[in-house]
């Protein structure tokens, strides 16, 4: 079974249609998709739908991306078009023993996690090595409440190292992450590394919040015969207070920056001054004023956002 498309290289940016998207995610959009134009890719866009939705959501994410000046190569892929081929994956990662039955409740795994041999968010190995007997019996017990196990990726390797454009080779540990939850749906660390193989993405950037789940996302990787991809992984845009970026920290949408009177172009100025670029008014722009060397020196520290309340629509400078 061929996982990976034979198309050029790209680069995507993959949003899950769970709101609207504020400057924050605008702004790592727009970095993937300078990365992959000057770097000679394609870029894809795909929706990770396979956990909670909003509706209308997706809709209004593309209508923002391509507000923005955003183009992108081929349809738009539905992660959720792509369930069998993610089933099918699990199949070949169970008869190749890279899988076992989990029958922790989360409880449990907090309980355990706060081991000290455990990374913080790994999960401690509690299932890993049981016997079958116990295995039989732990199903019994789950079947008694409604319950079926979750699966649990098996890894080759206790860490792994993968290439970041940014921060260099990055060894961390693999985590035994969830590839298919209890309620029998594919879980997001197995649909990301075989959606980014099957649109060819050899390129992934996203935020830095992710660089701990890349190495074992490669491990996984490797495992199903997938080119493991370069990564690039862009510091995240903060609040004053230094906390994640939320729509609830005042107009930081495109449509709450309409209401004050930004236009597009505003808005695009003043992603551009997070990336050390000033006056850019599109993305042409940004693209003529960025090239490879440039992008790679990109700061590591975040983006700290004070959305604006200008209300005559005066673009905030740094």
């Amino acid at each position: 079974m061929s996982l990976v498309s034979s198309a050029v290289g790209a680069g995507r940016f993959a949003p899950s249609p769970t709101g609207d998207l504020h400057v924050g995610n605008l702004r790592t959009a727009i970095l993937a998709w300078l990365w992959a134009r000057c770097t000679g890719r394609r870029f894809v866009m795909r929706l990770e739908d396979i956990d909670r939705v909003r509706s209308g959501s997706a809709e209004r994410q593309l209508e923002d991306l391509q507000a923005i000046g955003l183009n992108w190569d081929g349809p738009v892929l539905i992660q959720t078009s792509r369930t069998k081929a993610h089933k099918d994956a699990i199949a070949v990662l169970m008869e190749s023993g890279h899988v076992f039955e989990c029958y922790c409740s989360r409880k449990d795994i907090r309980t355990a996690a706060s081991a000290p041999h455990t990374p913080y968010g790994h999960y401690p190995g509690t299932c890993a090595d049981l016997s079958e007997s116990v295995r039989r019996s732990k199903r019994r017990e789950l079947a008694a409440l409604g319950r079926a196990p979750a699966l649990r990726f098996r890894p080759p390797v206790s860490e792994w190292t993968v290439t970041d454009e940014l921060h260099g080779n990055v060894t961390g540990p693999v985590d035994s992450f969830v590839i298919q939850r209890s309620d029998g749906a594919v879980a997001y660390n197995l649909a990301v590394v075989l959606d980014d193989a099957f649109q060819g993405v050899d390129q992934v950037l996203r935020g830095d919040d992710l660089l701990a789940q890349a190495p074992a996302q490669s491990a996984l990787a490797h495992v199903l015969g997938i080119p493991q991809p370069t990564y690039v992984h862009v510091p995240l845009a903060l609040n004053s207070d230094g906390v994640r970026l939320a729509k609830r920290d005042g107009a930081v949408t495109l449509p709450d920056l309409y209401a004050l009177g930004w236009s597009v172009a505003d808005v695009v100025e003043w992603i551009g001054t997070s990336i050390s670029v000033r006056g850019a008014r599109s993305l042409s722009d940004l693209s003529q004023a960025l090239d490879y060397e440039a992008l790679r020196t990109l700061e590591l520290a975040p983006w700290i956002v004070e959305p604006p309340t200008d209300k005559n629509g005066a673009v905030q400078r740094a």
